[in-house]
């Protein structure tokens, strides 16, 4: 994790107050000047930071801007934990082409259990059955690497039950809304759907043995229905309505995380 990822996760999590430059600093070892570098960064993407002589700095506003910092401050202890000790496992994209794919592509390299890759938008989104999966604005899509042996199950329709309650679970804490998980990849609220959810798995050859899974995650959180295609708009509902969310997307890829990994 890089140095503004890691002053946007303590300024996540001092929101009520001002923190000085000089205990960002000491927290984590590095320069006043890294500090300052790492603000003006936070900045440009769309940070609202206030800065008061003797008193340091604040968040404004909290943006919806996905971030790994934004991410981690919202983390349970033990898992935030896993994602500390290991740089480089909170993978932020603006747009990809599927989340899945890159965390395939990840979890062939040899990328650790938890690994998340995370989009605001995907091009090339996938269902299950090679479906495509409408993936616009609005939406949240993300894939995790998880390992075989840190998972309760084996059995691949079990995996998706697990992934689909927790999501229900991480909904229902989140934003008071309980999805129903329609068997076993769809979770809908009402009689429309909200989350689809992909898993899939690389095997060894020889031995036939899971060495992988990537489940992906692909959520209407407050996209605009109407930009969605003709025939699938009256099928599909949202979280929230277009800019009126309770809660912001790191909150709830967090909260899901907190709950599988």
């Amino acid at each position: 994790m890089n140095s503004k990822d890691k002053v946007l996760e303590i300024l996540n999590s001092n929101k009520d107050r001002y923190i000085s430059g000089e205990s960002i600093a000491s927290l984590l070892g590095i320069s006043r000047n890294a500090i300052w570098k790492a603000i003006n960064e936070l900045r440009k993407c769309g940070y609202e930071i206030e800065a008061v002589s003797n008193k340091g700095y604040k968040l404004a506003l909290e943006k919806d801007i996905l971030s790994a910092g934004g991410i981690l401050s919202y983390l349970d202890g033990n898992v935030a934990t896993i994602y500390q000790d290991v740089s480089n496992m909170i993978h932020i994209f603006d747009t990809t082409t599927s989340t899945n794919r890159i965390a395939k592509e990840l979890a062939i390299a040899g990328n650790p259990h938890g690994t998340v890759v995370v989009s605001a938008r995907q091009t090339s989104g996938k269902g299950r059955r090679d479906h495509s999966f409408f993936s616009p604005e609005g939406g949240l899509y993300f894939s995790v690497i998880l390992s075989p042996d840190k998972i309760p199950y084996t059995n691949p329709d079990e995996i998706t039950t697990f992934i689909g309650n927790s999501v229900c679970d991480a909904i229902e804490k989140t934003c008071n809304i309980r999805p129903r998980l329609k068997p076993i990849n769809d979770l809908y609220i009402g009689d429309k759907k909200v989350c689809g959810i992909l898993t899939e798995a690389g095997t060894e050859f020889e031995t036939g043995l899971v060495q992988w899974i990537v489940v992906g995650i692909g959520i209407n959180f407050d996209s605009d229905i109407e930009c969605f295609p003709d025939d699938i708009k009256d099928k599909v509902v949202t979280l929230f309505a277009p800019g009126k969310a309770s809660i912001t997307k790191n909150q709830l890829v967090a909260e899901i995380l907190n709950t599988i990994i």
